[in-house]
């Protein structure tokens, strides 16, 4: 596999994947960070739809810890939604003959919380032989020490580190379409 291959994100090899993002667990977050992950986390739901990229949504034991953020679900309507008692979604059946159903091998990872639902996925769908796209701008954990280890882990699995600007720029390739006029105002 080539260095471009390895790192550079094709909107028909990629796949969205919002892990976690529940309204009782948003509420143990840090405000602040949170914002700006819901802000990327919209970002990036807002491309995929318009880019055709797949997405998929996970919920934690949605009993407890509530559904994905509204106004996140709104940003793609039709997206696939799995609900999960395991830490890790490749612990959901559904979840992952979605995933191979689509027949991609790139995915946009983002989330919460990094260290534990996060992390366990990207290990799990590194051992699969995907490629994990980790968008460190659009996942969160409520300590920052956690959330720096977890992020250090799995970028020793082979996660390749990004952030969301990147993610977005990559599926773009190129300035001067309507795509570009649209999405590009999202990150100004």
């Amino acid at each position: 596999m080539s260095v471009r291959d390895r790192f550079f994100l094709e909107r028909d090899k990629a796949v969205l994947v919002v892990i976690d993002v529940q309204e009782k667990l948003c509420v143990a977050m840090d405000h602040k960070v949170l914002s700006k992950l819901t802000k990327n986390i919209g970002i990036l739901l807002e491309s995929a739809v318009e880019l055709g990229v797949p997405v998929a949504f996970t919920e934690q034991y949605v009993k407890g810890l509530g559904p994905t953020l509204p106004e996140l679900k709104s940003k793609a309507a039709g997206a696939a939604c799995y609900e999960k008692m395991a830490f890790s979604c490749c612990g959901s059946a559904e979840f992952l003959t979605w995933l191979k159903a689509t027949g991609r091998t790139q995915v946009i990872i983002t989330g919460m919380e990094t260290h534990v639902c996060v992390l366990q996925t990207v290990i799990e769908l590194r051992d699969a032989g995907f490629e994990a796209h980790l968008a460190k701008d659009a996942v969160m954990s409520r300590d920052k020490r956690n959330w720096e280890t977890a992020i250090e882990a799995m970028t020793l699995t082979g996660a390749v580190p990004t952030c969301t600007e990147s993610v977005l720029f990559q599926l773009l390739k190129v300035a001067g379409t309507e795509e570009f006029k649209k999405l590009s105002k999202l990150v100004r």
